[in-house]
This record gives structure tokens, C-alpha cells and sequence, in this order.
């Protein structure tokens, strides 16, 4: 995903990133410190993609759970 995220495929990078924040979800627990990252990478992704509301929202989600 970060690869694909440094290559400005935003779209092909969110669909990863959110299969691997679920997994960790599942796997870690909502507030595991993986499972916080990749909500944040999500988010800066979101943001990237001009999606500020959405961003904005799993940041705070993120923020609350840290």
C-alpha cells in the first residue's frame, strides 16, 4: 500500500489499507498500536484523495482510541 500510495495510486493504496486495518482489527484489537497506524495511514490517504470530512473523521476516531 505505501508503495502504491508513493506512486500517487490513491485509490489502489486505500483498498489495501483498509483490508489490512480490518485484519488488524480483528487480529489486534481496535486499539492496537498497528491497528492506530493503519487507521492514520487510511486517513492520509483519505486526505490525499481531497476527502477531508472522512480524513478528518478516522483521524479523530484514531486520536480518541490512542
Amino acid at each position: 500500500a505505501m508503495t502504491l500510495y508513493s506512486d500517487g495510486r490513491y485509490e489502489e493504496a486505500e483498498e489495501l489499507e483498509v483490508q489490512v486495518m480490518e485484519t488488524r482489527k480483528r487480529v489486534l484489537g481496535e486499539e492496537h498500536p498497528d491497528t492506530l497506524t493503519s487507521m492514520n495511514n487510511l486517513a492520509f490517504t483519505q486526505q490525499c484523495q481531497a476527502r477531508y470530512t472522512e480524513a478528518l473523521a478516522l483521524i479523530e476516531r484514531c486520536f480518541r482510541l490512542r
